[in-house]
């Protein structure tokens, strides 16, 4: 017992390792956002559709990325997606012209999740055992939060040692390019580590043993008819798609703080590695709070307090003192990591069978992450009709709505899973004759 903890822990300590190392390249926007501005030469719209490119990318590559995960081996997977994330980096490092960087978040969108996304949730659901949800898919998305410090502290120490006090643009090229570097070869070095360490095959059972690729099931069509006739997968789509917008605001607290507080770039950086820092505090807390009083609970008060401190950033004097707005990104930043590391944990009370975990991964993602597509032209409508200060508290007083909007969801979605344990329990009555 005591072995197979160990080899499932292992397996579970991997698959963190590979979350946590594929997304800051893709997302570096979020502590350098104003420096890839001025050195790719491009605006702020001209990103936002960047972003939607990579948006659109992840849209058609989440219910194939589902099939995909239920058919090949999860090892295979994450390991090409490290590597092709980061041969896109060494690309990317060469600063190329605009459409080339569309091209590369492209190919970025397809290795994070066509080949990855559904590969590695499914691991982590299939290593968990009941009661366990909370915790596995808090410390997945804590865990990934301390990979993500890790590396965005070893960044933000190569940015400032070659940026300095320079605002020159070239000492800012040679700074983001040498963390793009810095990224792309820790991304290459974890793929060699999940090639070399994780068992071929790795399709885990509830007991963390492994399947053989005989044991795996061939793809049917009744499997997506089947997920399909779940409403709750529907709610669970509607509640990440509501979450993953609020979540979506720390991609622009950076922004936020040097275009309307007026900081200056590497201050901004170091608030925004606190930020990080939240998510393995604000991930695993709320992992194990979900577990002892409710996911629905937690993820509601989550979703609430993040929602409140967004109006509060937004309606503030922006004459009010720096370090006061400092507190408040940082205490975003940990309502939107305990939101994230929490959501998924609501999967098992889908009552999805395990043979199409996958699959309705899959599905849910299509309809949860759609806010990839729609939230960078809506961001661009708002800035341009409420300029660059304006336009960052409309966001956030947007995203605060939406968030109270996932509340009630989450509140519908609790109520029809205790209907369904409530009719269960009659029906195992009647069955029995109690």
């Amino acid at each position: 017992m005591k072995n197979s903890n160990l080899k499932r822990y292992f397996q579970f300590f991997l698959v963190v390792l590979a979350a946590g190392s594929i997304y800051p390249l893709i997302y570096l926007k979020t502590n350098y956002q104003e420096t890839i501005l001025q050195v790719f030469n491009i605006s702020l719209t001209q990103l936002n559709t960047i972003f939607s490119a990579l948006g659109f990318t992840y849209l058609i590559g989440y219910l194939p990325s589902g099939l995909l995960s239920d058919k090949f081996s999860a090892k295979k997977l994450l390991a090409l997606s490290l590597f092709g994330t980061g041969a896109g980096g060494l690309w990317f490092a060469q600063v190329p012209d605009y459409t080339s960087v569309i091209l590369i978040f492209c190919i970025w969108g397809f290795f994070s999740v066509f080949t990855f996304w559904s590969a590695h949730l499914k691991l982590v659901k299939l290593l968990t055992r009941e009661g366990e949800e909370g915790r596995f898919f808090g410390i997945l998305d804590g865990g990934r939060g301390v990979v993500e410090a890790v590396l965005a502290s070893i960044a933000l120490l190569i940015f400032s040692r070659i940026l300095g006090s320079s605002t020159d643009v070239a000492d800012k090229r040679s700074a983001i390019v040498a963390v793009i570097y810095m990224y792309s070869i820790a991304l290459i070095l974890v793929s060699i580590l999940i090639a070399i360490f994780v068992e071929d095959d790795a399709k885990k059972n509830k007991r963390g043993s492994i399947k053989t690729s005989d044991d795996i099931q061939k793809f049917k069509i009744n499997d997506i008819l089947e997920v399909l006739k779940n409403k709750k997968v529907y709610l669970l789509g509607g509640i990440i798609f509501m979450s993953y917008s609020v979540t979506w605001t720390v991609y622009y607290l950076g922004g936020f703080l040097e275009t309307n507080i007026g900081v200056n770039p590497v201050v901004v950086g170091t608030v925004m590695m606190i930020v990080l820092w939240m998510r393995p505090i604000g991930g695993a807390t709320a992992g194990f709070l979900a577990d002892r009083f409710g996911k629905e609970k937690i993820v509601m008060s989550a979703l609430a307090g993040a929602a409140a401190f967004l109006i509060l950033t937004s309606i503030l004097p922006a004459s009010l003192s720096k370090p006061a707005f400092y507190v408040l990104v940082v205490l975003i930043g940990l309502f939107i990591y305990a939101i994230r590391g929490t959501y998924w944990s609501l999967l098992g009370d889908c009552k999805v069978d395990d043979k199409i975990v996958g699959v309705a991964i899959g599905i849910i993602s299509l309809v949860g992450y759609f806010p990839d597509i729609v939230l960078p032209i809506f961001n661009s409508f708002l800035f341009k009709t409420f300029g660059d200060n304006g336009g960052y508290n409309a966001y956030f007083i947007s995203s605060a709505i939406i968030g109270l909007v996932g509340v009630v969801l989450v509140m519908v979605f609790g109520r029809a899973v205790r209907k369904e344990k409530l009719m269960s329990i009659s029906k195992d009555k009647v069955t029995h004759g109690i």
